[in-house]
């Protein structure tokens, strides 16, 4: 047992001198060299570990992931778990199988659409030329689909056992990649195209997504496989719809099967949730979070509920209206002029009938420019629960001119 504790720490501690000698500008073909000295293989557990402990130890993610391509090439061939995983790669509809099927159609559409369209163009520039191969370079706009669905449901599923550093490092190359596509879609949008230029953006842009494609299959997709329990896999094939598919439709959805003993674990839909804690659909929140977040919002809320009571209110800093407590448990046609009241009970009237579900008006008071937006609130078997009002100052939104990015300030 001593000696297997003693090899692993030998293999953890010689594969972050490696990749630390990579960042310290050794050449690429020592340090592969040495690895296959050492190593006849490496894992993906053993990768995404040298990357947190690299991160714990001072590493900056942006360093890590500027040489991130340089990891890949040095692993390349050696990595060994791939073929011992479950069979999730076969199994139709399964969100691993859904993310191959998209890095193939990328591939493919790189292959066998773009780059004869590029040759094309240049061997005969004319418009119908120039117009097609514009027509299959915006196909490439889909990868951000790719990675949005990477990005919010797979990362969020390491990130939850721990695993943060590796989705950090490929989150930015993902960045940079759409960066290049981006670059590379406006070029040729030009009035002049330059056939140098042109074959060096294109297969910069394309290098690029192609060693996110190995690193996506040979990586990230076996960590996950390693990683995710049977429940997991349900949530993330459950949410994959509402992001949309990259250059593919899937001919079926995942249909799970009864797990294994093993995995055979409850949902964990409770497991991070505090003592007092109220589900949602989408998450937990206790009552205090609730209610800061509720007053915190932008805008002001009243809800009354299917008997016509005034039930909640929120209670923002800056407030439009005012609204006593005492307006609680009140009736809303007596909480409105005489003279509106008729409109009040028709809109609430058309709510419960289901002839509409919203209503809205604006009106100006002062500086403030006041929308005002009635929604009817219903269930999942659409019963008519009441009336949420929302109240909110948009003078200063109407004066945004231009972009302020995140990144921006």
């Amino acid at each position: 047992m001593s000696e297997l504790i003693d090899n692993n720490k030998f293999r953890q501690e010689k594969l972050k001198e490696l990749i630390k000698s990579l960042h310290d500008g050794r050449p690429v073909d020592e340090v592969k060299a040495e690895f296959k000295k050492h190593f006849s293989d490496v894992t993906t557990a053993e990768i995404s570990q040298i990357e947190q402990l690299l991160v714990k130890e001072g590493m900056q993610v942006e360093e890590i992931q500027r040489l991130c391509d340089v990891h890949a090439a040095v692993f390349e061939g050696s990595i060994s778990d791939i073929h011992s995983l479950k069979n999730y790669r076969k199994t139709a509809g399964h969100p691993v199988n859904i993310f191959l099927e998209e890095n193939k159609a990328i591939e493919k559409l790189i292959d066998e659409e773009i780059r004869p369209a590029i040759d094309k163009y240049l061997a005969g520039r004319n418009q119908t030329n120039l117009l097609a191969l514009l027509k299959a370079a915006f196909k490439l706009s889909d990868i951000n689909i790719h990675y949005g669905r990477k990005e919010y449901l797979f990362f969020p599923y390491l990130e939850k056992y721990k695993i943060t550093a590796p989705p950090k490092v490929m989150w930015g190359v993902d960045d940079e990649i759409r960066a290049e596509i981006k670059e590379f879609l406006n070029y040729l949008q030009e009035k002049e195209i330059d056939a140098a230029e042109l074959k060096s953006k294109s297969e910069r842009v394309f290098q690029k997504i192609s060693d996110m494609i190995f690193k996506e299959n040979n990586i990230l997709l076996p960590l996950m496989e390693e990683t995710f329990t049977f429940y997991d896999w349900i949530k993330i094939d459950e949410a994959s719809p509402e992001y949309g598919y990259c250059l593919i439709k899937p001919t079926r959805t995942w249909k799970a099967e009864k797990p294994s003993p093993a995995e055979d674990k409850k949902p964990e839909k409770q497991a991070n949730a505090p003592i007092g804690a109220i589900m949602f659909d989408a998450g937990s929140l206790t009552p205090e979070e609730i209610n800061a977040i509720l007053n915190t919002a932008p805008f002001d809320m009243t809800f009354v509920d299917a008997e016509d009571k005034v039930k909640y209110f929120t209670q923002g800093k800056e407030r439009i209206f005012d609204r006593p407590l005492t307006v609680i448990g009140r009736s809303v046609e007596l909480c409105h002029p005489p003279k509106s009241v008729h409109v009040v009970n028709e809109i609430v009237e058309n709510f419960r009938a289901g002839r509409r579900d919203v209503e809205e008006f604006w009106i100006k008071r002062g500086e403030r420019y006041v929308h005002i937006r009635y929604f009817a609130v219903r269930d999942k078997n659409n019963k008519y629960l009441g009336t949420l009002e929302v109240t909110q100052d948009i003078a200063p939104i109407q004066k945004i001119e231009g972009e302020k990015r995140l990144l921006d300030k």
